[in-house]
């Protein structure tokens, strides 16, 4: 559910945004294309051209594992084409993979004249937003050198060295300048009557600081490639006889409902998922399949999408949360670094591997520049420790493994974090990162009800339950697992604290409803937003409160139909189109169902999800990362958010969510 006409291809951290009949153009801000690996686009032109024109797209490319275009070169009415090309491509991990097989229409020969236009850039991915950011790149050099079988494209800067290679079968009869960056490499290919004639071609990407790429055994075949991938995601999607767990043992997927159309999300929210899990690895060096954030910005490891999306499937794919919470704990930070907002125990906001970071010109690198993911970790660690049967033994060994890594995590909330400080969580902007670190990230969006931003020290409340949740959850592994009852006592008293301090700060008694949050002040940020439904999901709130605040989030001026808005409609800061200050998303909702259920709200929490379930099955039943916040009364359809990014991981997994709201 975008704006845009591309198609994409996605695996194992590649992914490939491809125009309807296949090209690539070198777009830039909102929606570009590309190839793209490890934060760098590695293809950022792919033009065909038949006969020494653009082809007329007769079929554009639809979904699916294979992007599968049917072209011509220019042809009328009384003089059709001469032959039709048939364009498939896919991605394997680290390459665009290409066949393009031309049938001839005419029953005598004729020769079709075919070019490939080629360049890569090797642009960092904060350099494609539109943001209005230049980046300096002193003594980058850029190569282009011909092969028999095609071209080499490189990228140096000092130290950093990345390459693109384009190989083709059978070779191109040249590779030609263009007057620019860009190569072009033609073919003459001869058809005999009715005959064909076929053409194969892999992009290889080969990014600075990454394994040589395994030897490719799929014969340069899209479909090849794709069924491949396909098998791979049937298995942990539970589609086609897979067994849908991610781990082969047969156990299934268990998202059947009832409800068709909630089913039909969860089977796609799967499959996305599936595409958009990424090599990471854990405390000893072993690698792991994590889900990464979302396409086209975010496809890497990044704490809080990965440990909700984990969380949000932990019953049905519980493989998830184990790399995720191993993969975290390998990054969790262990000394200060002021640049990186690094503190011993705190869990990492993202892990980016490209050109700007690696030179530190942005501090995304290890970046831990987030209130919430160190909270959410022990939320996550203790919710698959008390997973039934198998998955919870499981859990509770992985707990165990992992009880140094937890405990400074919570020694952060206490110190770094400002527990002990403020007695409540809290961050200060960043300069050069991100200005707010809860979820709602973007500036301006933590704001009073008159649109005013909070000075100094910063508490938003939905953290504050994701800290009561994380303290009463880790005594509880602490009684249960580690066998430590007075730290259990230490962390039930400050949970017990913290619920009773946040009961008299945060609650607006003429609003009937917490404030979104605090500033150093001690001074409310009295805008009415979303994050009061998380409240729900942390438990903070006493029974008579978080009723009527889950009440109060089903109103019109939050629930737009499709789902609660990020901020009650009406007040002053309130943009439908904003990021994050009226616009609608998947994964909040999802979150508040689940809240709306634990305080027995259990109609609202069904209206919630059924208005997500209807605006996923109008496209695809596939739910976006953010939807724009216009109700039902002005549009018949969901209206898009167009910068979202699609797929997106916790979004993919609302639907999983939803579902065991509705158990």
């Amino acid at each position: 559910m975008n704006a845009t006409d591309q198609r994409l291809l996605v695996h194992d951290g590649t992914f490939a945004l491809l125009g309807p009949g296949g090209d690539i153009t070198g777009a830039r801000g909102t929606a570009p294309d590309g190839l793209f690996l490890r934060d760098a686009r590695h293809l950022s032109r792919w033009q065909l051209t038949l006969d020494g024109g653009a082809p007329t797209v007769l079929v554009p490319a639809g979904t699916g594992a294979v992007a599968a275009s049917v072209l011509t070169p220019h042809g009328t009415r009384e003089e059709p084409p001469a032959y039709t090309v048939f364009r498939e491509q896919a991605v394997a991990a680290g390459a665009l993979v290409e066949r393009i097989r031309l049938t001839s229409n005419l029953g005598e020969p004729v020769t079709a004249r075919l070019a490939i236009t080629a360049d890569a850039d090797f642009a960092d991915q904060f350099e494609l937003r539109s943001d209005h950011r230049w980046y300096e790149k002193p003594h980058a050099v850029r190569t282009r050198q011909a092969h028999p079988d095609g071209v080499e494209f490189g990228y140096r800067r000092g130290e950093w060295h990345s390459r693109t290679t384009v190989a083709a079968d059978p070779e191109p009869e040249a590779v030609e300048l263009t007057g620019g960056p860009a190569r072009q490499l033609c073919w003459q290919l001869d058809l005999a009557p009715h005959g064909t004639a076929e053409l194969k071609l892999r992009v290889t990407a080969l990014p600075h600081g990454a394994p040589e790429p395994a030897a490719s055994d799929d014969g340069g075949d899209p479909a090849a490639v794709a069924a491949r991938l396909s098998a791979d995601v049937a298995d942990f999607a539970g589609t086609s006889g897979g067994t849908g767990n991610g781990t082969g043992d047969g156990t299934g997927d268990g998202t059947v409902t009832g409800w068709t159309d909630l089913d039909r999300a969860c089977e796609q929210g799967l499959v996305d998922l599936a595409g958009l899990r990424v090599t990471a690895y854990g405390p000893d060096g072993e690698a792991l399949r994590v889900p990464g954030a979302g396409v086209p910005w975010f496809l890497t490891l990044f704490g809080r999408d990965s440990l909700l999306t984990s969380l949000f499937a932990l019953p049905y794919r519980p493989a998830l949360a184990e790399a995720t919470l191993l993969a975290l704990s390998a990054v969790q930070a262990r000394d200060e670094d002021p640049a990186r907002l690094a503190q011993p125990g705190k869990i990492v906001h993202e892990v980016r591997h490209g050109e700007l970071a690696f030179f530190e010109q942005v501090p995304y690198g290890r970046y831990y520049g987030s209130v919430d993911v160190t909270p959410l970790y022990l939320v996550l660690l203790s919710a698959y420790a008390r997973e039934p049967g198998d998955t919870g033994e499981s859990g509770r060994a992985l707990a165990r493994r992992l009880e140094g890594q937890a405990r400074a995590a919570v020694e952060w909330m206490f110190t770094y974090g400002g527990l002990d400080a403020h007695g409540y969580l809290a961050y200060q902007a960043h300069e050069g990162g991100l200005a707010n670190q809860n979820w709602k990230d973007s500036p301006g969006a933590v704001c009073a009800a008159d649109g005013r931003r909070p000075e100094g020290a910063v508490m938003v409340a939905e953290v504050q339950g994701y800290a009561y949740d994380a303290l009463r959850r880790t005594a509880s592994l602490a009684r249960e697992v580690w066998d430590d009852a007075a730290y259990a006592d230490r962390l039930d008293r400050a949970a017990g604290a913290l619920r009773e301090r946040f009961a008299a700060d945060f609650w607006l008694p003429e609003r009937r409803f917490p404030a979104l949050a605090l500033d150093g002040s001690g001074r409310r940020a009295d805008a009415l937003a979303s994050d009061a439904g998380h409240l729900l999901w942390s438990g903070i709130l006493d029974q008579d409160t978080g009723e009527t605040v889950g009440r109060r989030l089903l109103e019109p001026d939050f629930f737009s139909g499709w789902g609660i808005r990020t901020l009650a409609a009406g007040q002053m800061p309130y943009h439908p189109l904003s990021y994050h200050r009226g616009s609608i998303w998947p994964h909040d909702n999802a979150l508040i169902t689940l809240g709306l259920a634990r305080y027995g709200l259990h109609k609202e929490a069904r209206t919630v999800a059924h208005g997500l379930i209807e605006a996923a099955s109008r496209h695809g039943y596939r739910l976006p990362e953010v939807l724009a916040g216009y109700g039902r009364d002005d549009h018949p359809d969901p209206v898009p958010y167009p910068h979202a990014c699609s797929p997106q991981a916790w979004a993919a997994a609302t639907p999983l969510a939803l579902r065991t709201a509705l158990r």
